[in-house]
């Protein structure tokens, strides 16, 4: 996915970088740019999902329940924010997909993709150090996607678009083979197009600064998330980035954009430093052992937990033992798993009753307490405890619209307790789940675990398939759903299976039309 997520990076540099420039906050509307009319909105997700398809794909694409959460629990208030300010209009948070989509790679990038997708590599989540920071990156490229700044590049090279875009796709598409020849493929039409376009771009990027950091004040986030996002972005071009932050070469600092920010910075120096984050600490360090999963950087994190001294802080240290904690299971070290997570529990509630519970319990869905009986519980799943994952995450029974992550636990530790009372309500919070957002492919792929060992043979199989649409993998939810209508029309029904066929007829229909448009796109 490291190549792919470059390139189309690239794709998306036609208007969207993570570069940031300090800005007010606007609540007028000011006049855009460019209106993108040239491009239809469903012309420009047919182009997104054509891209995110690829993703999806890729072996690096992570579904990952606790990171999900967390960047859709940063992510859901911004997407209110620029509704009730404009900038998201009803058609567009209609028509597009706004989903984002995780990438297993340790650099430090984010961006905006066509039709509403978002690319987060784990590297970002891994170097932010509040939720701030990572917010006001979702706030900036969000603000790439609602004022259509991808479209209106398009607009401004209307006569070369089909090529520029059909060359950069070309270029996606091959990036997993050889991401040098993928970049020979896109280089044609980004050369053609990059006297014009770079001028442009500085007006787009200062667009994004302003519109998102509106977005992230009335999202209700501290807007020092983008002071400390440029600190970051200036350090690493101060050391002569190697590699790890792919926007800077795209898009490096200029003298004005750091002339802004120190601007800024100076406004802001007799302002409070934010408390640490030591939610954000544990969910960085999370992203970071994900992200480098090698044996040898296993061991590394480890090691880095056993060097843990008075020199740091204690939201360091914490952080140091949840990455610790995290490998050793990846490495199945269950002693080494158990002897950090018990040292993890006892810096927590050292840091809770030095600060009465502020910072760990005053917002329960982002409470690093919450994130500490998750990890807790993915200790005893790798252990084989499928009990006490339930009684970890439901310690008082099974409870009406659990949170998704503690859902998605659940399930998976019933799928190996097949007589388990509970079977029932957790299938049907799950059902629940995916009516509600039927684009969770985890939570289709989960509930067809849980059916399948319920003996709902046809409802498991129409859920794998809802999974792959998810996905946008047609020929495989073409597979699964033609699989499920054989076995509906061999007569293998349960009661109320009838009307779960007809749903599986017409979802047929749709895969299989999804999957013609596909091919002609190819031809």
């Amino acid at each position: 996915m490291k190549n792919k997520l470059r390139l189309h990076l690239l794709l998306a540099s036609l208007a969207c970088a993570v570069t940031f420039a300090p800005v007010r906050a606007q609540t007028l509307c000011l006049p855009a740019l460019g209106d993108g009319e040239s491009i239809s909105l469903s012309a420009e997700r047919q182009l997104g999902d054509r891209i995110a398809r690829e993703l999806y794909r890729d072996p690096d694409f992570l579904e990952d329940a606790v990171l999900d959460e967390y960047i859709q629990q940063l992510w859901a208030p911004l997407i209110k924010s620029a509704a009730a300010r404009g900038d998201l209009s009803p058609e567009l948070q209609e028509r597009f997909a706004w989903r984002i989509l995780l990438g297993r790679d340790r650099t430090v990038n984010a961006f905006a993709l066509p039709g509403g997708y978002l690319g987060v590599h784990l590297g970002l989540i891994a170097v932010v150090s509040s939720h701030d920071e990572l917010a006001s990156v979702l706030a900036h490229e969000l603000s790439h996607v609602t004022q259509r700044h991808i479209a209106r590049s398009m607009d401004d090279q209307a006569k070369m678009t089909p090529w520029v875009i059909g060359s950069m796709i070309l270029g996606a598409l091959a990036a997993s083979k050889s991401a040098q020849g993928a970049q020979a493929l896109i280089v044609g039409g980004q050369a053609a197009a990059a006297q014009s376009q770079l001028s442009y771009s500085r007006d787009m990027e200062r667009e994004a600064d302003r519109v998102g950091y509106g977005i992230l004040v009335d999202a209700g986030y501290d807007p020092k998330g983008f002071v400390g996002m440029f600190a970051k972005l200036q350090q690493a071009s101060g050391l002569n980035d190697s590699g790890a932050f792919p926007y800077l070469r795209s898009h490096p600092l200029t003298t004005e954009r750091l002339a802004d920010m120190q601007a800024r910075q100076q406004l802001n120096a007799s302002a409070a430093a934010a408390p640490s984050d030591v939610a954000q600490a544990m969910l960085a360090a999370r992203a970071r052992v994900l992200a480098q999963s090698s044996p040898d950087a296993l061991r590394a994190w480890t090691q880095d937990e056993r060097q843990a001294g008075a020199e740091r802080s204690e939201v360091q240290q914490i952080g140091a033992l949840y990455a610790a904690t995290l490998a050793y299971l990846q490495m199945r070290n269950m002693e080494g798993a158990d002897r950090t997570l018990a040292s993890l529990t006892d810096r927590l509630a050292k840091v809770q009753a030095d600060k009465g519970g502020q910072g760990l319990q005053a917002a329960p869905e982002m409470a690093a307490s919450r994130w500490l009986r998750l990890l807790r519980a993915e200790v005893a799943f790798k252990q084989n405890r499928f009990e006490a994952v339930l009684t970890t995450l439901v310690p008082n029974g099974p409870q009406a619209n659990l949170p998704r992550p503690e859902l998605i636990a659940v399930a998976q530790a019933l799928q190996r307790l097949p007589q388990h009372p509970w079977l029932d309500g957790i299938t049907r919070q799950l059902r629940s789940t995916v009516q509600r957002s039927p684009n969770d492919a985890q939570a289709w792929q989960t509930l067809a675990g849980l059916l399948s060992l319920q003996g709902a043979a046809l409802g498991a199989l129409r859920a794998e398939g809802e999974a792959q649409i998810a996905r946008l993998d047609w020929t495989g939810a073409v597979d699964r759903l033609r699989a499920a209508q054989d076995r509906a029309r061999q007569g293998r029904l349960l009661p109320g299976d009838h009307i779960e066929a007809s749903i599986v007829d017409a979802r047929l229909r749709y895969a299989q039309d999804r999957l013609r448009d596909m091919q002609v796109q190819r031809n």
